[in-house]
């Protein structure tokens, strides 16, 4: 008797350890790819910001050919943001002076021959601050069972980065 009322048990148990090893491996999956694209976005940012910062009034002086554009940057930030889809973040250029150029989404700025940093308000000089920010929309599968979420769909978290650097050059 005590035989039979064991029956299908272990099918049972082996449906609950399953059900949660799941949930727990692709929350480390989720997890994992929302850290790398929080660090991808990050270090794209803080190179452009380099980048930018070596190309002020000194390359838009008569004879220099290394002035950059706002093409040039977000072309910059999109061939070291691998990964991460341009038509889902949003970069914005900040000078000392407050003059602000904002992409968004970043794919609408790759054809700017808008040259960066403007020299209106002398924000090309050598020292000045630039600012680059950029955020990026990541659309988590782990959301999805974040409580209070509304009607079932996947979830949305903003990645932030931003980096400033003085004008070298």
């Amino acid at each position: 008797m005590r035989k039979h009322a064991k029956r299908g048990s272990a099918m049972v148990e082996f449906a609950v350890a399953v059900t949660g090893t799941m949930l727990l491996f692709s929350a480390t999956i989720q997890l994992s790819l929302g850290m790398w694209n929080y660090h991808t976005l990050a270090y794209a940012v803080h190179e452009t910001t380099r980048y930018a910062s070596t190309h002020g009034k000194g390359c838009t002086a008569l004879g220099y050919t290394c002035k950059i554009t706002v093409g040039d940057i977000t072309s910059k930030i999109k061939s070291l943001a691998v990964g991460i889809p341009d038509s889902s973040a949003i970069v914005t250029l900040t000078t000392q002076s407050g003059a602000v150029t904002t992409c968004n989404p970043l794919n609408t700025c790759y054809t700017s021959t808008t040259v960066w940093p403007p020299s209106s308000n002398s924000d090309n000089l050598v020292g000045n601050r630039i600012t680059i920010s950029a955020k990026y929309r990541y659309r988590s599968a782990l959301l999805f069972f974040w409580p209070g979420s509304g009607t079932l769909q996947f979830g949305t978290i903003w990645l932030p980065a931003s980096s400033t650097s003085a004008i070298v050059f």
